[in-house]
């Protein structure tokens, strides 16, 4: 990666969390930029805490960690999303705040954390973006989304070949959010946007009609009490079926 001096890519054959182990080096002080990919995740977690089990060949996980330090953190996983999107397949789209769908149907996750480290005027900002794909049919058991699968718009996929389609482009995605913030990636959120136009239920009861994102990536709902912009990414938002 060009882009980012001192990057290295790690491919490991199992591992609990590529996130969780970022995020252990970056408190060790170890704060470089990587791509940290397993073939198999033991202890993939999701967010609020959901986990993601994978299984070698069967989906691509893996977490980017750097230093970044944009003006406003607001729409990052949207920005991802977008870059994610874009690199992977024009069907696929964008469920706010964390999840590329296809045919409504979760087809990817991504789970941000960030940590900060040092004296506090001079604490640095270490981001770590992890990922999950499903590459293969996966058994739906237990999942309150029904799972979808990248073979199904590109049968003969493997993890690698969708990590080569994904990883360069995703690196300047984030460099550019880094630079410019949410604006110039809101056009195509909306463009792949899942939920635009929909009835949708948020996870304190409320319902309306999505409506979008905003410049700061906020969720726009229609409800009887006007239009919210939903910041939380601890909001559950579900689409009405019909």
């Amino acid at each position: 990666m060009p882009l980012l001096p001192g990057f290295t890519l790690e491919v490991v054959p199992e591992i609990g969390s590529t996130n969780t182990e970022l995020m252990r080096r970056a408190r060790a002080g170890q704060m470089d930029p990587v791509l940290l990919v397993a073939e198999q995740q033991t202890a993939g977690r999701g967010r609020l805490g959901r986990g993601w089990a994978s299984q070698a060949g069967d989906s691509l996980t893996f977490s980017l960690g750097l230093p970044l330090a944009p003006a406003d953190w607001s729409g990052l996983s949207l920005a991802v999303g977008v870059s994610l999107a874009e690199s992977l397949h024009p069907r696929v789209q964008l469920k706010w705040p964390n999840d590329l769908w296809l045919e409504d149907r979760k087809l990817a996750g991504i789970l941000i954390e960030t940590a900060s480290f040092g004296e506090p005027r001079e604490a640095q900002r270490y981001a770590v973006i992890g990922i999950g794909i499903n590459i293969a049919e996966r058994d739906a058991s237990g999942l309150s989304t029904p799972p979808a699968w990248l073979r199904e718009v590109l049968p003969q996929v493997t993890a690698g070949d969708a990590l080569l389609r994904i990883a360069a482009p995703l690196v300047q995605a984030v460099q550019s959010f880094a630079t410019f913030g949410f604006s110039p990636f809101q056009a195509r959120f909306n463009a792949r946007d899942v939920l635009r136009d929909r009835p949708v239920v948020l996870s304190d009861g409320i319902s309306g009609t999505a409506h979008g994102v905003s410049h700061d990536g906020a969720l726009l709902v229609h409800t009887a009490r006007g239009m919210n912009a939903v910041t939380s990414s601890e909001v559950s938002v579900r689409p009405v079926v019909p």
